[in-house]
Formats: structure tokens, C-alpha cells, sequence
């Protein structure tokens, strides 16, 4: 007589005239709440060493900020032709522009308590304050500092380009479906999508392997790393 048997749990193959049943592995099936279920961990990594005793130290690539220094020169530039031509009009024994003198006139009357005086003398505060955040910030944060084996040569690596690097090493380890991977000037954020093998092994070789790519990037900050793998959604 023949045995009944699930053709969903079990296989069967013959090897010697006999039959021999073999165990598969069972899909559970996961209700809506459970879809996305994810596994995450953080783990910091060890950069490699430097050929100075001092350590990194490399700070930031200044922006030449051309666009608003070429702005506030223009607008200098402007309002002194503008001011010269009216001191050299009126040292001419010509009447002052209109502009001139309705402005000190307006300066004149208006108290300081008033809404325009206060518009004003807020907007000019605001541009101040840009202009020396501009000043003694360096910018480009988009640049990641790399490490610099000889003295007179400073490279630097796009965030986006490092992020690209990281998506393809990821997108190695086997059981991977999607990454998306986002580099920040400190840490380096993963979320990954498995659709089969356990999540915690997933995790474990993402882990093993983009910390070795973080190294291998060379950057000169120690880049803490988070990988966060789940499963995707059902279609439909």
C-alpha cells in the first residue's frame, strides 16, 4: 500500500529500488503585522592604521563658496558706485539722489521702535550671521575625509560614491534582495531586504562584509556602522 503523504513538507527520492522521504524547509506564513518584521544591529569597526603616531586629525575640505562671495562683491561693489556717484554729485553742487535723501529722512523720523526699522535691522542681523557661518564653517559636507599617507596628498571620497561601493558589496551576501545604504559623516546606516535565508544570518555576513568594505574605503573618521534587515511585503 502506498503511504500518503504532504507534498508541501516532504520529498521524496529513490536510491536502490527503495524510497527515501527528505526533510524541506517550511515557509510560515506571516499575517500583515508580521510582513515587516526586521532584525538590527550596530557594530563600530577599527580603521586602519595611519603611518603618523599623531593619528588622523583630518577635518573637512573648505568650500571655495564662489556663488556667495561673488554675490556679496557684487552688491559692495554696486552700492559704493552708487554712494561715490551721489558724494561726487553733490561735492559738484548738485542736489543728492532722491533715494539718499528720503532715506535720511526716514531715518530721521522713524523711532527705533518701529515695524520696518525692526524688518530691517533683522534682515541685516540674518545676513551677518550667514555670512559668518559661511566664514568659519568649512562645508562640503557631501566629502568625506580620507586618510593621507604622504604629507602633500589629501584626498577626499563622495558620501555618494562610498554609499554606491557599500550597495554592491552588500548586494553580495547571498539571500540579499534590496539595499539601501546611506552614509553619513559618522556612521554608516544599511536596511536591507532578505527574501530567504534567517534574518540574523543575513545580518551577521552584512555585517562582516561592509565592515570590511568600510575599511577598505580608507576613510579618516571612524564610521560607526547599523545594518537593519527585514522582509518584503506581499505584493497585491
Amino acid at each position: 500500500m502506498s503511504e500518503p503523504r504532504d507534498e508541501k513538507n516532504t520529498l521524496s527520492t529513490s536510491e536502490g529500488g527503495g524510497t527515501q522521504r527528505l526533510p524541506v524547509v517550511e515557509v510560515m506564513e506571516k499575517g500583515p503585522e508580521s510582513e515587516l518584521g526586521q532584525s538590527a544591529s550596530a557594530a563600530a569597526y577599527e580603521p586602519l592604521p595611519t603611518l603618523d603616531d599623531e593619528g588622523d586629525g583630518q577635518g573637512r575640505f573648505w568650500s571655495v563658496r564662489r556663488v556667495p562671495a561673488g554675490i556679496v562683491a557684487l552688491l559692495i561693489l554696486a552700492a559704493a558706485g552708487v554712494l561715490l556717484y551721489d558724494i561726487a554729485a553733490v561735492r559738484a553742487d548738485h542736489p543728492a539722489l532722491r533715494w539718499r535723501r528720503s532715506l535720511a529722512r526716514q531715518l530721521a523720523e522713524r523711532p527705533l521702535d518701529d515695524t520696518w526699522v525692526l524688518v530691517g535691522a533683522g534682515v541685516a542681523v540674518a545676513l551677518g550671521l550667514w555670512l559668518i557661518v559661511l566664514a568659519a564653517t568649512p562645508g562640503l559636507r557631501d566629502v568625506l575625509p580620507m586618510r593621507r599617507p604622504h604629507a602633500d596628498v589629501r584626498a577626499g571620497l563622495h558620501r555618494g560614491a562610498a554609499a554606491l561601493v557599500l550597495r554592491d558589496r552588500a548586494m553580495e551576501v547571498s539571500g540579499v534582495r534590496a539595499v539601501r545604504v546611506r552614509v553619513g559623516r559618522r556612521k554608516v546606516d544599511v536596511r536591507a531586504l532578505s527574501h530567504f535565508r534567517e534574518l540574523d544570518d543575513v545580518r551577521a555576513d552584512l555585517d562582516t562584509t561592509l565592515t570590511d568594505g568600510i575599511r577598505g574605503l580608507g576613510l579618516a573618521r571612524r564610521h560607526a556602522l547599523s545594518v537593519h534587515v527585514g522582509r518584503p511585503g506581499r505584493k497585491g
